[in-house]
């Protein structure tokens, strides 16, 4: 019988049951027989730990830390201090006394209704009724996860976006579980408040709202005046003695997903205790406040020259672990365009500031908002975008951030089989998986997606397709990747409730274009150069959209694009780039022509197809950035490299002979 977070079987209720392959079957995705083990840590390696792995106990340690392991390996990043491991959980849970009465009431809690509710599942398909009352259990499902607590409230919203492991019409049910949660009582939030600060509330606060702002399934917001200084604040607060019922019930997930291992393997090819240990290390980084404040803090620094971005500071004097105060945004809802007419500002402009702001996250910074929902972004009146609430954040690795950008550049290529290949880097695909049956599948939904052109590209489309896949596929989708997912979605649903005709990617090539072309990072300049050549003949064409686009981002970033009128005065002050600055990159394709041998004879192979000199597209391409580059900075820069690259010249014709003896 099949779980809420596992599929399959010939008789399958609807809520997981996998429609038609959109290709081949997933028996045809072949696995090896042993997945790869994860590499412990090196403290597992010290002292006695060949004595003690002998024992069952340093055994059952090691299989319940290899998922965690497993996780490091795939986001390319080592963390020295985790707040989540299974043993820390096990040993929060057992400290207590009569923990095991109370675990085996919880347990039995849990069994007993999702045991009903799977139940009825299974009566239904057995009936035939399965696909018609499909909105009535998606209801359903959702009271279900409400009444039994907050960690089912988080697991509901993370199943909302996970296509990898229940099907789309429950997913979107479960994505009210964003906005409509239940408030617990001021009395017991403010008494969490003054415990916090250790003193009263009227010491710190003039005034305090009655009610809440906002509820969330971990806390609440109120809105508040600081005594002292007169400022608005927002006050975040932890809802009463949910850590140790988190604990318990991230316990009692992680003993349930341990008997479903064999399942999940052969459907999502990994473990259920992974997913349980990803959903479980991000629950309890969201439920220390005081980690958020650090997410504030990085998110103001990576921001801090942005003019067009707003991130509300944080007052760490008054915040904790389970209170955290920070500046009040008084904006406009991201989702009132009438409002945001009326406040003077231009929508398409303020839609081009939000697109933006949502690449450099992911792309330059890696560090980006995991739930951008219209309730955490708004519109400032000066004309900047503002994001609140920032517990859910993921990170990407530059190991991440580079493998991403091979699987746009190899879109770009349409080279399907190094994109099925960054699925598996990327970790939606176990390491030695056979991808040669999702090659096709890939070329299909991106052919189709891509076929239509900027008019009708969207990512809502693209990722339906893309959940098909997931589903039919024994793919796992990365909690970090399914945040992503989720990001891009629901801007680009904002998007399109402020401008129904929005083209998402007419704003975000130029950005990509300008990276592309600008940015100094050598993994990029390796990138440009596979965008720029195909099946070894330089594309021209696209060298020169590319330069068209960069340079219509410059252009319309070089003043607040949101403002209708602009302020004479802010636009000294607004500190962005005029032009397209392309010395680094001249200077660079200088050094590599240079140095580089198999590049120069690309490049004059480039000058030279066809049987005829490309002097008329190497004008075409100097006209469009005569006025972007002063020539005799270029010229100057050039000449400061030239010892580094005669250096680099000396090297690489000492390194070819001696390879030649």
């Amino acid at each position: 019988m099949d779980s809420v977070f596992a599929s399959s079987s010939c008789t399958v209720p609807h809520l997981l049951r996998r429609e038609a392959p959109l290709l081949l079957p997933r028996a045809s995705l072949r696995r090896p027989k042993k997945a790869p083990r994860a590499r412990v840590s090196s403290s597992a390696a010290t002292g006695s730990g060949a004595r003690a792995a002998a024992s069952n106990g340093a055994v059952s340690r090691a299989l319940q830390g290899s998922a965690l392991e497993q996780l490091d390996i795939e986001r390319g990043v080592c963390i020295p201090f985790r707040k989540y491991s299974p043993e820390i959980v096990r040993s929060k849970v057992l400290e207590s006394r009569g923990s095991t009465f109370s675990l085996m009431l919880r347990g039995v809690e849990i069994v007993w209704n999702l045991g009903l509710y799977w139940s009825n599942l299974v009566y239904d398909f057995l009936v035939g009724r399965d696909e018609e009352v499909v909105p009535y259990r998606a209801r359903q499902l959702r009271n279900l996860l409400c009444d039994l607590g907050p960690s089912f409230i988080k697991a509901g919203q993370v199943l909302a976006n996970r296509p990898d492991i229940i099907r789309e019409d429950y997913m979107n049910e479960l994505c009210i579980l964003q906005d409509d949660v239940p408030s617990f009582p001021n009395q017991i939030a403010f008494r969490i408040i003054e415990e916090e600060l250790g003193q009263p509330l009227e010491a710190v606060f003039s005034r305090i709202s009655s009610g809440t702002i906002a509820a969330a399934s971990l806390g609440q917001v109120y809105r508040a005046t600081l005594r002292a200084t007169g400022e608005d604040v927002a006050i975040k607060v932890q809802r009463p003695g949910i850590e140790p019922i988190i604990y318990r019930d991230l316990f009692l997930f992680r003993t349930l997903a341990s008997f479903l291992n064999g399942i999940s393997m052969q459907k999502l090819g990994c473990n259920a205790e992974l997913i349980v240990d990803e959903f479980g290390e991000k629950l309890l980084e969201e439920l220390d406040y005081t980690l958020e404040a650090r997410n504030l803090e990085d998110f103001l620094e990576n921001f801090k020259n942005d003019p067009t971005v707003k991130i509300p500071q944080v007052y760490k004097q008054f915040s904790g672990s389970r209170v955290l105060v920070m500046e009040w945004i008084d904006g406009i809802r991201c989702t009132n365009p009438q409002a945001i007419k009326e406040a003077g500002l231009d929508v398409d402009g303020f839609l081009t500031i939000g697109v933006s702001a949502a690449l450099r996250q992911l792309l330059e910074f890696g560090l980006f908002h995991g739930d951008p929902h219209p309730g955490n972004i708004f519109a400032m009146r000066d004309g900047r975008i503002a994001y609140v609430d920032f517990g859910n954040v993921a990170v990407l690795s530059q190991q991440n951030k580079q493998i991403l950008i091979d699987a746009v550049v190899h879109a770009v290529n349409e080279d399907y089989a190094e994109m099925a290949n960054d699925f598996t880097r990327l970790g939606f695909l176990t390491p030695g998986t056979d991808v040669t049956p999702i090659i096709p599948a890939l070329e299909a939904i991106w052919q189709n997606s891509a076929g239509k052109g900027l008019s009708d590209f969207n990512f809502r489309s693209v990722t339906g397709k893309f959940n098909q896949l997931v589903y039919n596929y024994p793919i796992r989708i990365p909690e970090r990747f399914s945040l992503v997912i989720r990001s891009l979605l629901t801007q680009e649903g904002i998007c399109f409730t402020l401008k129904p005709d929005f083209k998402f990617l007419e704003v975000a090539y130029p950005y990509v274009a300008k990276r592309l072309l600008t940015d100094p990072n050598p993994a990029l300049r390796e990138r440009l150069i596979q965008v720029l050549f195909k099946d070894g003949l330089f594309q021209w064409k696209r060298l020169e959209n590319l330069i068209v686009l960069a340079k219509e981002n410059v252009a319309k970033m070089s003043s607040n694009p949101a403002l209708k009128v602009k302020n004479t005065q802010n636009q000294r002050d607004w500190k962005v780039e005029r032009k397209l600055d392309l010395t680094d990159t001249i200077k660079d394709g200088a050094r590599l022509f240079f140095v580089d041998e198999a590049i120069r004879r690309q490049l004059l192979l480039a000058l030279t197809e066809d049987s005829k000199l490309h002097i008329e597209e190497l004008v075409d391409v100097y006209r469009l950035v005569e006025d972007q580059i002063d020539i005799p900075s270029v010229a100057v820069e050039v000449a400061r490299d030239l010892p580094t690259v005669v250096r680099d010249l000396l090297l690489s014709w000492s390194e070819s002979v001696l390879s030649d003896r």
